[in-house]
C-alpha cells in the first residue's frame, strides 16, 4: 500500500522588507532581532544614512548583506523594494522624516518618545491614516509574553481586585560622556530628554496597568534636575484619576540601573524588576501576592508571594517586529485595515507625558490631561 501523502504545507508568506532610517545604535539591536524572526516575516531590504559609507558599515558590522546602503534618508524612502521603514533618529526629525516615509506608503515602526508633543505626533499619525499605512511606536516589552500573562493576572478580579495604587521607577546611571555627548541631552535632538527616554516607559507602565484610562490631572515632583542646556536627567510625577486611583513615577539618568513597577490592587499586588529589560533574554519573571494576611501573631506572611517565569523563544524586540510585519502582511496581502490600537496607546502615552512636561515647566502646578 502506497504511505498517506504528507500534509501539504501552506506557502510562506512574503517577508516584509524593511529600510533603517538611521544607524543610531538601537537599530543595531532592532538589525539583531530582524536577523532572529523565522522565515516569511521580515528581511532588511536597506539601511539609509547621511552618508554612504556609514551606511555600508552599518550593513557589514550588523551582519545585512542583503540590504542596500543608501547616502541620504531621501533614498531610502524613494526605495521601490522598501516597503516599511523603521525609523530611530533623534526625536526633532522624526515629523519630517516619519510623514515623508507615510506619503511615500511606508508603513512606520517609530522610536520612542515618538515626537516631542502630541500635536507633532498628530500630524505622524495624521500622514499615517491618509495613506493607509502601519504604525507602531517601539515599546519593546509590551511584546514580551510576559506582559500578557501579567495582564491576565490583573483581570482577574477574584484574585487581584481593582487596580488602586501604582509605583514606577526607571533609571540608570549614565556615564559622563552620555551625559555631555548623548543625543537625549541635547536640547536641539532629544529636548525630553530622560522624561521621553525611560521616563516613557514610567508612563506606559502606568498606563497600561490601568488599560490606557487617562488620568484626570498629573502634577510634577519639585525640584527637577537638569543639564546646563535645560534638558531633563532626572523627575517624576504623580497621576490621579477621578475615581481615586493615583499613580507615582520617577526617572532618571543619574542612579543605579532600575526597572521597577509595582500594581496595588485591592487584593492583590503585582512586582516586577525588570520590566523594560529582563534580567535574561529569553524569561522573565514577577511576583504576585494574593489576599495576603498575617500570621498569628503577626509573625509572618500567609499565604507567600507567588513567583511566575515565563519563557519565551524570541527575545521582546524580535516579538516585536514580528507582531509588526504580521500587520503589514494583513494589510498588504489580505486587504486588511491599519491596527488602530497601536496609535492609540502611543497617543496616550504622549498626551500624558506633555502633562508631566507642561506641570515641570509651570513649577509643579497641576494640569489637566486632555482627553
Amino acid at each position: 500500500m502506497a504511505s498517506p501523502a504528507a500534509p501539504v504545507q501552506p506557502p510562506l508568506p512574503r517577508p516584509v522588507r524593511i529600510g533603517i532610517l538611521g544607524c543610531a545604535d538601537i537599530a543595531r539591536k532592532v538589525s539583531r532581532a530582524l536577523l532572529m524572526l523565522p522565515p516569511g516575516a521580515a528581511t532588511v531590504a536597506a539601511v539609509g544614512s547621511r552618508s554612504e559609507d556609514k551606511a555600508r558599515r552599518f550593513v557589514a558590522e550588523t551582519g545585512l548583506p542583503a540590504a542596500r546602503p543608501h547616502g541620504s534618508y531621501e533614498s531610502l524612502l524613494g526605495d521601490p523594494d522598501v516597503e516599511a521603514v523603521y525609523l530611530p533618529l533623534p526625536t526633532s526629525l522624526h515629523v519630517p522624516w516619519a510623514t515623508a516615509a507615510a506619503a511615500r506608503g511606508k508603513h512606520l515602526l517609530l522610536e520612542k518618545p515618538t515626537a516631542l508633543c502630541a500635536a507633532e505626533l498628530d500630524a505622524i499619525l495624521a500622514a499615517c491614516d491618509a495613506a493607509g499605512i502601519q504604525f507602531m511606536d517601539t515599546t519593546m516589552w509590551i511584546h514580551n509574553p510576559r506582559t500578557a500573562k501579567m495582564r491576565e493576572i490583573l483581570a482577574d478580579k477574584d484574585a487581584f481586585g481593582d487596580v488602586r495604587v501604582i509605583n514606577s521607577m526607571c533609571s540608570f546611571r549614565a556615564s559622563e560622556d552620555f551625559l555631555q555627548n548623548d543625543i537625549r541631552v541635547k536640547p536641539d535632538l532629544d529636548a525630553l530628554g530622560v522624561l521621553g527616554d525611560v521616563g516613557w516607559y514610567c508612563i506606559r507602565s502606568i498606563l497600561w496597568a490601568v488599560d490606557y484610562e487617562l488620568p484626570e490631572t498629573v502634577i510634577a515632583h519639585r525640584h527637577p534636575v537638569k543639564n546646563q542646556a535645560g534638558v531633563l536627567l532626572a523627575c517624576g510625577a504623580t497621576l490621579y484619576w477621578e475615581d481615586g486611583k493615583t499613580a507615582t513615577f520617577n526617572c532618571s539618568f543619574l542612579l543605579n540601573l532600575a526597572f521597577d513597577v509595582t500594581i496595588y490592587g485591592t487584593n492583590g499586588t503585582l512586582h516586577v524588576t525588570d520590566l523594560v529589560i529582563p534580567y535574561e533574554e529569553k524569561s522573565g519573571e514577577f511576583s504576585v501576592a494574593s489576599k495576603s494576611n498575617f500570621v498569628k501573631p503577626t509573625i509572618g506572611w500567609d499565604p507567600l508571594p507567588s513567583k511566575h517565569v515565563v519563557t519565551t523563544d524570541l527575545p521582546q524586540e524580535a516579538l516585536m517586529v514580528q507582531e509588526f510585519s504580521r500587520l503589514v502582511q494583513n494589510i498588504r496581502d489580505a486587504g486588511g485595515r491599519p491596527e488602530e490600537k497601536w496609535p492609540t496607546i502611543t497617543r496616550k502615552t504622549q498626551v500624558v507625558l506633555d502633562a508631566v512636561n507642561a506641570s515641570i515647566d509651570k513649577g509643579s502646578v497641576p494640569i489637566e490631561v486632555a482627553s
